[in-house]
């Protein structure tokens, strides 16, 4: 059997381990079954482009885009050993492109959490905990990256035009708005700092020693305060940014407008934020809908 002679080669020539080998053979079965359901004439050296379409067809149906393209993968090699064997002349996967993995949606919290987050949990006294209330609070607020976090200056931070200036990928900078509360905050933050720190850099954030933060600093405290309020595997200053984005398109802002606040270049980049809350539209009406 042809079957039998690929899964020797994989484990003889290629050295594969037997739990590869078995997981092709699982694949080749499986393609096998469906040519014997589509008719018993077919076997593997006369199969054409249209039935290796058909067969990726009905996995769909019942299979993840990542578990079809590794079925797809295992045929094309078991087809480039049939034909350095001459046991077939056509590759009939040549042409076939399998589906697209769909990517994972972003990770983000709920307003009530974020309420929580910056209004009910404790982070202390002193000037560190008011910097990191001051951290959190900047993400939601802004929508910011953690590199436009860490090199934010103090003259970034416009108070007359209420809007900070923020430099994103490949030195891009672009201006960001803030509102009454975030100001206040900004305010607040900035005597118990000045008080506290006479001495020190041009950075809006600063550590004790009066250093620009430095990203791994932030990610931690982000991580930190986000374990107090939400069970979510991803802790980091990026699940804030989906935040932001996601609370601005639930409450009816333009895509276009939070493409330009976060900074994207494409609007497909944003465009994965509306998969978020249609997916969140539909829990809801799964809970809620009698009929659902």
């Amino acid at each position: 059997m042809m079957i039998e002679a690929f899964l020797d080669y994989l484990r003889f020539e290629r050295n594969y381990s037997e739990h590869t080998v078995v997981a092709y053979e699982t694949d080749l079965r499986q393609f096998g079954d469906f040519l014997k359901s589509v008719g018993e004439e077919l076997d593997y050296t006369n199969v054409d482009a249209d039935l290796i379409r058909s067969w990726v067809v009905t996995l769909m149906d019942s299979s993840k885009s990542t578990s079809v393209n590794r079925k797809l993968s295992s045929l094309r090699s078991f087809y480039r050993f049939l034909m350095k064997r001459g046991k077939t002349t056509v590759n009939p996967l040549a042409k076939i492109t399998g589906p697209k993995n769909s990517k994972p949606l972003p990770t983000f919290l709920r307003e009530n959490d974020m309420d929580r987050l910056l209004d009910e949990i404790s982070y202390g006294e002193g000037f560190e905990a008011v910097r990191d209330r001051m951290i959190l609070e900047t993400f939601y607020a802004t929508g910011m990256r953690l590199s436009e976090l860490v090199g934010l200056n103090d003259t970034d931070v416009d108070f007359s035009a209420m809007q900070m200036k923020v430099t994103g990928k490949r030195n891009k900078q672009r201006l960001i708005p803030f509102a009454g509360e975030l100001a206040a905050d900004l305010r607040e933050y900035i005597i118990i700092r000045n008080e506290t720190i006479p001495e020190r850099s041009d950075a809006f954030f600063v550590l004790k020693n009066g250093k620009r933060m430095y990203p791994e600093k932030v990610y931690g405290i982000v991580r930190r305060n986000l374990a107090k309020v939400v069970s979510v595997k991803k802790k980091s200053p990026h699940v804030l940014r989906h935040t932001f984005a996601t609370a601005m398109l639930n409450h009816e802002a333009e895509l276009k407008s939070v493409k330009e606040l976060l900074g994207h270049e494409s609007l497909a980049t944003t465009e994965i934020y509306t998969h978020t809350t249609f997916e969140e539209l539909k829990k809801v009406y799964e809970q809620a809908h009698p009929r659902a």
